[in-house]
C-alpha cells in the first residue's frame, strides 16, 4: 500500500476551514503531473483549481461535487495501475477516510444546509433510553418515545468491522443488535445508511420508529409548548386557535406585552398559513385571500456568511470614528484626460488615481499603514503600502489587493486593478490575492453616490470611503468659481489611530488629489 497516496483539502489561507467541491477536471484513471488542474473548491470567498501535489494516477474520486469538506478531508486516492481497487477500499477505510458521509447519505436542501438523511437517534433529547426486550417471537423490541422499532431474527446479530457503513448506521446497529452484513447498502460503493438499515427491518417484517422529519427549508420550525399561559387578546388567541398557530411563536407587540392580532397575522405570513375562505369570513378576512407567498428565502452562501461574520466582528469591536473632506479633482480630472488620449493602451480611471493617491500618502503617514493583532494586542506597522480595492459581486463583496502600490505607476495599477477585479468576477482569485492588505479603498462614486461610512474590513486599521465628484460653487480669491468636487470618509479604529494622525493623513491625501503631478515624480 506504499504506492497509494491520498488528495486532500488544502488550507488557502489562515481563515479557511472547510471547501465544496464544484467539479473534477480529470476523470477516475486518467493520470497526471505534479501541477496539474484537478478539481475545483469553493471557498467562503473563493472557487479555486487545486493543482496536483505530486505525480500520479487519479484511482478513486472520494469527494463528489457538492460535497463540504473541512480542511485535510480526503478528496481522492492516488495509486499506480497494479494496485487493485480492494487495496485502496482498505486503505481508505484504515486512514478513517472511508468514514466521510456520502452524498447519498446527506443530501443538501435548496438552501444549501445539510439536511440529514439520517438522524442520529442516540443524541434525540426528548429520548429516554432505549429499553430492549426479546419476547418468544424471537425479535428484538427497542421502545422509545416516538415509537417502537421491532427486528427480525433473521437481521440480528454482531456486525463485522470490516463491513461499509456510515458512522450513524454503524450504532443504529450496534444498538439494535443487528448484523450489518445481512443489509444491502445503496450508498457509494454499497454504503450502508441508516436508510438502508431501516429498509431492510421493514423488508423482513419488522417495524420502524417514526423519525420526524426535518423543517421544510425556508419555513422556520414552529413550536409544540403549552401556550396557555402566554398572555393575548381574545381576538389573538381565538385567531392562533383557528390557525393552529403556537402564541410561543408570536411576537408580543400589543398593549402591556400581550399577543395581539397582527402578532398572529406575521406569524401567519412567517409559517406561510393560510385559513380556509369559509372561517376566514368568520373572522371578518376578506375571502379572496393572495395565495402568492409574500417573501422569498434566499439562503446566505459562504461567503455571505463570512462577509456577514467579519463585518459584524469589526463593528462589534473596532471603535469606529470617521473623518470627511471635499477634494478638488479638476487638475486630476485634466491630468487623467490627458494621459487617456496620448498614451497609447492605458485608460486610467479616477479610483486608479485614489489608489495611488493613498498610496503616497500612506508613505508619508506610515502610522496608518497599519493592522492591528487583537490577540497579541499589538500593532503592526508596514513598510509596503498593500491597497485593497473593495469589488462588488452577484455574492458577495471580495477586495482585492494592489500590493507596493507605492513603487508602481499610474498605468501598472490600472492594469492590476483590470486583472483583479476579473479574476474576482470570475471567481478565480488565489488567497494571497485578496487576504491580507494594509489599506482600503471602498468606491460608491459610479452609482452616484454622493457620501457614505464604510465599516473597517480588519484586521486593517483603516477604510477609505469615496463618492461621486460633483460640481458645485467655490469661493477663490473673493470670485464665486465652478469646481469639482470629491467628497471622501474615512473610517479609522480609535484603537490604532487617533483623530489627529487620520486628519494628517487626509491633509497628505488632499495634497497628492488636488496636485496630481506629484504622483507621477
Amino acid at each position: 500500500m506504499s504506492d497509494i497516496r491520498l488528495i486532500e483539502v488544502p488550507k488557502w489561507g489562515l481563515s479557511m476551514d472547510e471547501g465544496t467541491v464544484t467539479g473534477w477536471l480529470i476523470e477516475e484513471g486518467t493520470p497526471f503531473a505534479k501541477g496539474d488542474l484537478l478539481c475545483e473548491i469553493e471557498t467562503s470567498k473563493i472557487t479555486n483549481e487545486l493543482e496536483a501535489p505530486f505525480d500520479g494516477v487519479l484511482r478513486r474520486v472520494v469527494a463528489k461535487p457538492g460535497e463540504t469538506l473541512p480542511v485535510g478531508a480526503v478528496l481522492a486516492v492516488s495509486a499506480d495501475a497494479a494496485v487493485s481497487d480492494d487495496e485502496i477500499e482498505k486503505f481508505l477505510t484504515s486512514s478513517g477516510a472511508a468514514q466521510v458521509p456520502a452524498p447519498a447519505e446527506s443530501e443538501r436542501s435548496p438552501g444549501g444546509q445539510p439536511t440529514p438523511a439520517e438522524p442520529d437517534l442516540e443524541r434525540t433529547p426528548s429520548a429516554p433510553a432505549a429499553q430492549e426486550s426479546v419476547p418468544a417471537t424471537g425479535t428484538n423490541t427497542v421502545t422509545r418515545a416516538n415509537g417502537t422499532t421491532t427486528v427480525p431474527q433473521s437481521l440480528r446479530g454482531q456486525t463485522n468491522g470490516d463491513v461499509f457503513s456510515t458512522p450513524h448506521a454503524r450504532r443504529l446497529a450496534d444498538e439494535l443488535s443487528i448484523d450489518l452484513g445481512v443489509v444491502k447498502g445503496t450508498g457509494r460503493e454499497g454504503r450502508i445508511s441508516v436508510q438502508d438499515v431501516h429498509d431492510a427491518i421493514r423488508a423482513s417484517g419488522g417495524t420502524v420508529a417514526q423519525v420526524p422529519a426535518p423543517a421544510r427549508s425556508g419555513v422556520p420550525g414552529r413550536s409544540t409548548e403549552d401556550d396557555s399561559a402566554v398572555d393575548a387578546t381574545p381576538v389573538a388567541r381565538r385567531l392562533a386557535k383557528h390557525l393552529g398557530i403556537n402564541l410561543h411563536d408570536c411576537r408580543a407587540t400589543g398593549s402591556r406585552s400581550r399577543v395581539c392580532e397582527a402578532d398572529i397575522r406575521e406569524a401567519e405570513r412567517k409559517f406561510r398559513l393560510l385559513p380556509d375562505a369559509a372561517a376566514t369570513t368568520s373572522l371578518g378576512v376578506p375571502e379572496n385571500v393572495d395565495t402568492a407567498p409574500e417573501y422569498e428565502t434566499i439562503p446566505f452562501t459562504a461567503m455571505r456568511k463570512a462577509i456577514g461574520q467579519r463585518l459584524q466582528d469589526s463593528k462589534r469591536n473596532a471603535p469606529h470614528f470617521r473623518l470627511t473632506a471635499d477634494l478638488q479633482i479638476d487638475n486630476l480630472l485634466a491630468l487623467r484626460k490627458e494621459i487617456n488620449a496620448t498614451v497609447p493602451a492605458v485608460k486610467l480611471s479616477v479610483n486608479d488615481f485614489i489608489v495611488k493617491a493613498c498610496a503616497a500618502a500612506l508613505r508619508k503617514v506610515p502610522d496608518v499603514n497599519v493592522q492591528f493583532d487583537e490577540a497579541n494586542q499589538s500593532l503592526l506597522r508596514y513598510a509596503s503600502a498593500d491597497i485593497s480595492v473593495a469589488v462588488a459581486l452577484p455574492s458577495g463583496l471580495i477586495t482585492p489587493i494592489v500590493r507596493g502600490a507605492e513603487s508602481k505607476t499610474l498605468a501598472e495599477i490600472s492594469s492590476e486593478v483590470l486583472s483583479l477585479v476579473t479574476k474576482a468576477k470570475a471567481g478565480k482569485l488565489s488567497p494571497d490575492e485578496f487576504q491580507g492588505g494594509t489599506f482600503t479603498v471602498s468606491n460608491l462614486g459610479m452609482f452616484g453616490v454622493r457620501e457614505f461610512d464604510a465599516i473597517i474590513n480588519p484586521p486593517q486599521g483603516a477604510i477609505l470611503a469615496v463618492g461621486a465628484g460633483h460640481q458645485c460653487a467655490v469661493v477663490v480669491d473673493g470670485q464665486v468659481v465652478p469646481r469639482t468636487m470629491l467628497t471622501v470618509t474615512l473610517s479609522c479604529d480609535h484603537r490604532v489611530i487617533d483623530g489627529a494622525l487620520g486628519a494628517t493623513f487626509l491633509q497628505e491625501l488632499r495634497r497628492f488629489v488636488e496636485s496630481p503631478a506629484l504622483m507621477l515624480v
